[in-house]
């Protein structure tokens, strides 16, 4: 019976493991120690692996990366004002 719990559950990793490799790939990546640490730390605590919080964060900054574009596509017909006439109109109006 064990062998065959055994064999079934090395069945299941092993099928596990392909889905995987075919969905992520792996990456090295250094960290400075405090942060390897501190990310360790979280991982334990949130019952989940450095390697998925990693993922997280960077899924989360490519959505903000998103709402930027978006916020910038939604300005862009506005009108342009370079540093030097803006700075000139201000000392104009006695701002400056």
């Amino acid at each position: 019976m064990w062998k065959e719990t055994l064999h079934l559950r090395l069945q299941v990793d092993v099928k596990t493991l392909w889905c995987l490799n075919e969905m992520m790939k792996r990456a090295t990546v250094y960290f400075e120690e405090d942060l390897h640490k501190a990310l360790k730390i979280k991982a334990v605590e949130a019952s989940t692996s450095v390697s998925e919080l990693v993922n997280e964060a960077v899924k989360s900054s490519f959505l903000e990366d998103l709402e930027d574009l978006e916020a910038f596509r939604e300005r862009e017909s506005e009108p342009t004002v370079d540093f030097e006439s803006f700075v000139k109109e201000m000392k104009e109006n006695g701002r400056l």
